[in-house]
């Protein structure tokens, strides 16, 4: 399998981090067993070099779902699901963009960030 884009990643960070205060270095190693990842996948580094690609993918999930209030970082580095995220996972078997824009907030950032790109 190839590594889930954080579209397809964002459910499973979200009940990794309704579990408690978790960090990405603490779910990343969870997240590809459950994607049954290879060692390379695992280990496969962004361009630069700078980060692996699954890390990558599980922040910019983190990023989006605490844009929308579904996750709160009590501490640097430190995440944790919200009432809001809990009642995700207690209703939905998905979760993706299009759930995300039903917040006011999430939808008022992410096209006020869509439109800083194309200009």
């Amino acid at each position: 399998m190839a590594i889930p884009s954080y579209k397809m990643l964002m459910l499973t960070v979200l009940r990794h981090f309704a579990e408690g205060e978790r960090r990405i270095r603490d779910i990343a190693e969870p997240i590809a067993d459950e994607f049954n990842l290879t060692a390379e996948e695992r280990t496969a580094m962004l361009a630069s070099g700078q980060q692996r690609v699954l890390h990558n993918r599980i922040h910019w999930a983190k990023f989006y779902m605490k844009k929308a209030g579904l996750l709160t970082s009590p501490a640097r580095g430190v995440f944790v699901a919200t009432d809001k995220g809990r009642a995700i996972l207690a209703g939905s078997s998905e979760l993706d963009l299009k759930a995300l824009m039903q917040n006011p907030a999430f939808r008022e950032f992410y096209t006020h960030r869509r439109s800083d790109l194309t200009e």
